[in-house]
């Protein structure tokens, strides 16, 4: 079926830049076409005049689907020891969860769901879609996104409550080096082993996924906030492995190590108290000092902490600090889809790549009152707000 937008600003993220009045065509679920009077007239008609297009929404990190807030499910979060590298969020998400329909309300298409923040690894995070046919098979775009890793208070709030290791910060880095020394171990026993079954080491679905980090096939997702950023920075350095720095909370302290890593950063919540200590110094100037130097920048909602909708607001802060609009709906769409790894098929306008499209009735992040009237995933229309 094809279906044509028309007469939309479009904010396409991608080459052909903003169009002020613009139409897209879309058909097999693909963008067929983007430009300006295109000619459609087989096509179902979306009149799209005096709303704005951007890509849907990537939110780069994110837990809805494993976590109920209105239910207690927890289903991401596998707290029986410090490493859980073999696990897979994949497992653990619910499809049918409401939150995949609050995430279409507010133009959320895709989230990269990881596991909680309880253990050192937490396993391994994936992304998917937020509509698809009742499957997460059917929903997902990349399986392995990334290795989820985090530092501070968290798993020391779990463990130490036991008496267990990590009871504090450098108990938290013991345990990461110790992993990833493990890890070299085994890649080492699997290349002396020349392939010989015989002299193969057993089987190991954690170490597999700690190798797949160090052959850069994966980043490690790394929760971290202020000085546990320098650390991560260092271990990275040490075991040679890509990585993000997520929630990234005090980030304007460490702007040059940051800056010199190269690394990705996921900043947010934004949404909470601005202040100082763990977790609350939302230095939200950071991130635009951040991007204008060249880092790759994305917002998050840590959902379903903090809902979906609150994702454009959060940008809009980003704006209301100096960052140019276009740069800040880069942080919820191009940005996040690059550092997941699905930006061969999602995050900008272009031809040939998923129609994941939002429709809003103001420019978001610049206009406070923009709120998302229709949105598609794989050409579908899968939400609309009431009097469209």
């Amino acid at each position: 079926m094809k279906r044509w937008i028309r007469g939309a600003r479009i904010f396409t993220m991608g080459p052909q830049g903003t169009l002020e009045k613009g139409d897209i065509l879309i058909e097999n679920g693909k963008i067929a076409a983007i430009g300006e009077q295109l000619d459609c007239e087989d096509a179902e008609v979306i009149d799209a005049a005096g709303l704005t297009a951007i890509p849907g929404i990537v939110d780069a990190h994110s837990h809805i689907g494993g976590f109920e807030i209105a239910t207690g499910a927890q289903d991401v979060n596998e707290m029986v020891r410090n490493v859980t590298a073999e696990v897979e969020v994949f497992d653990g998400i619910d499809p049918l969860s409401r939150s995949f329909k609050e995430a279409l309300a507010a133009g959320v298409t895709c989230s990269a769901i990881a596991p909680g923040s309880g253990n050192v690894i937490g396993g391994v995070v994936c992304a998917v879609k937020s509509a698809g046919q009742g499957t997460v098979e059917s929903m997902c775009v990349n399986r392995h996104v990334a290795l989820k890793a985090a530092m501070g208070g968290n798993p020391k709030g779990v463990y130490g409550k036991r008496n267990q290791m990590p009871m504090t910060r450098m108990g938290v880095a013991s345990v990461l080096r110790q992993y990833f020394r493990d890890v070299q171990e085994y890649m080492k026993k699997q290349e002396e082993a020349q392939n010989d079954p015989a002299k193969m080491p057993k089987w190991d679905p954690a170490m597999e996924n700690g190798a797949k980090v160090l052959r850069h096939e994966m980043p490690v997702k790394m929760h971290c906030t202020q000085f546990d950023m320098i650390t991560v920075i260092e271990l990275a350095k040490e075991f040679n492995f890509e990585f993000t720095l997520d929630h990234a909370w005090g980030a304007s302290d460490y702007m040059e190590p940051i800056v010199a890593a190269g690394c990705p950063v996921i900043f947010g919540p934004i949404a909470v108290a601005k202040g100082f200590g763990e977790s609350i110094k939302i230095d939200i100037d950071s991130v635009v000092e951040m991007d204008r130097r060249g880092v790759l920048c994305a917002i998050m909602t840590d959902g379903p902490v903090y809902h979906p909708w609150l994702i454009v607001e959060q940008a809009g802060e980003v704006v209301r600090y100096g960052a140019p609009v276009e740069r800040a709906i880069a942080m919820l769409t191009i940005n996040p889809a690059k550092i997941i790894g699905c930006d061969q098929r999602i995050g900008s306008l272009e031809v040939g790549k998923d129609a994941d499209i939002a429709l809003f009735d103001g420019i978001p992040t610049l206009d406070p009152a923009a709120v998302v009237k229709t949105t598609l995933v794989n050409g579908e229309v899968v939400y609309q707000s009431k009097g469209c």
